[in-house]
């Protein structure tokens, strides 16, 4: 794949709080960029309101499973640049290898080119922090395209290992001055 460009980004004093989103009831019949949390992750999503910081502006991809882990949280805004990446991929087989192969490196044909991944996030991320000011922005977004972008701003050592060990939903904290993604503790 190549490295993706380093999206440049000036320090600011914004809080940076990257979210996977919940566990989706999925399935066949509609497609995954449709997929409502299930009643797990909506527990989740609840529980998850009580790690995150008070008064954060709250951003979501425009998929509902993104949406709606943090809808417990306040107020959701969204963006579509904070959307999966963009492929063809069918619904059968083995989509966790073809995924951790993609994160790895590999491009696969109709998939998003990794670099389009990192723009389009990046270039969200730098407005919705100017939005922010000095609130909090806290994000809901999806494995593969967090991976990318974390991939390139703060440059992750092995990001086939990040992704897999992403749990549903995820949470960090990202400086991007010290090029660290922190994993948000468990709530008390």
């Amino acid at each position: 794949m190549g490295d993706p460009p380093t999206p440049i980004l000036s320090p600011a004093r914004t809080r940076l709080i990257l979210v996977r989103h919940a566990m989706p009831a999925y399935g066949p019949e509609q497609p995954a960029e449709e997929w409502p949390l299930d009643p797990a992750g909506q527990t989740a999503a609840i529980d998850l309101r009580r790690r995150l910081p008070p008064g954060a502006l709250l951003v979501a991809s425009t998929e509902p499973k993104a949406r709606q882990t943090l809808e417990p949280s306040g107020d959701v805004r969204v963006d579509d640049r904070f959307g999966e990446v963009r492929r063809d991929e069918p619904y059968d087989g083995d989509f966790r290898a073809r995924r951790l192969a993609y994160v790895k490196g590999v491009a696969h044909p109709g998939w998003e080119s990794p670099a389009d991944v990192v723009t389009r996030f990046g270039d969200a991320v730098a407005d919705w922090r100017a939005r922010a000011g000095s609130r909090p922005l806290v994000v809901a977004s999806h494995g593969m395209a967090l991976t990318l972008w974390l991939t390139a701003a703060i440059g992750l050592a092995d990001p086939g290992g990040f992704w897999s060990a992403l749990q549903l939903p995820d949470a960090f904290s990202v400086d991007l001055t010290t090029r660290r993604a922190d994993r948000l503790p468990p709530a008390p």
